[in-house]
């Protein structure tokens, strides 16, 4: 029986951003309110993309604090918020970099996570992450990913985290479609998961600099 906690689609972009930034922007880790917003709805790296209000952000940051899986700093003027997730899941450092690119892009294969974590974790080869996620689907206390059905023209199988079941349920019985990059060749999609890591350190760098301004004005 698993003991992994249910989140909805908010929970889980919220989740995901924070790890990805600890990674990412570590001199403005553990982030703000506003930074967490800009993170959540952030238009590169994401699917979907989110467009969440900050009362929405706000009640997820009580909620995953309710769970231990999200801590608020307090001694400064503006409140900042951290993950906990290695600690509560009892999870190396690796697989919660898996684990927040399933949740800000949905399900990847192998491949995918390993071009993808890239800028969270840097993994030696394919064989690194499928070691780990098969060590995040055999968990005792609960399986954090599962393996999805190959879709048609697919060379691999695809995965996704297991902390949404609706979420899960909705890919479980969705109708298999040929996914776009699938159907590109190797090259093309190497150039478009580089473009977009470029995009994404851009959104970085915008948000460093909205709170160093942010910082000056006070």
């Amino acid at each position: 029986m698993s003991n992994n906690p249910s989140l909805d689609p908010n929970d889980i972009r919220v989740l995901g951003v924070l790890i990805e930034k600890q990674r990412t922007v570590p001199d403005t880790y553990p982030l703000s309110l506003n930074s967490l917003l800009a993170g959540c709805n952030q238009k590169t790296s994401r699917d979907p993309v989110m467009t969440l209000s900050e009362a929405e952000v706000a009640q997820s940051l009580d909620k995953l604090r309710g769970m231990s899986l999200v801590m608020e700093s307090s001694g400064s003027r503006v409140s900042r918020y951290g993950h906990n997730i290695e600690r509560v899941m009892a999870i190396p450092t690796q697989s919660s970099a898996i684990l927040a690119v399933l949740m800000l892009r949905g399900p990847q294969t192998a491949g995918e996570l390993r071009i993808n974590c890239e800028r969270l974790h840097r993994f030696a080869d394919i064989s690194t992450v499928e070691g780990f996620l098969c060590e995040l689907q055999e968990r005792a206390t609960g399986s954090l990913v599962e393996e999805l059905p190959r879709r048609p023209g697919g060379r691999e199988n695809r995965w996704m985290h297991t902390l949404s079941p609706a979420q899960l349920e909705t890919l479980r019985h969705a109708e298999p479609e040929a996914s776009h990059a699938e159907n590109n060749s190797d090259a093309v999609r190497e150039l478009r998961n580089e473009l977009d890591a470029i995009r994404a350190e851009v959104a970085d760098l915008k948000m460093q600099l909205a709170e160093l301004t942010q910082q000056i004005a006070k």
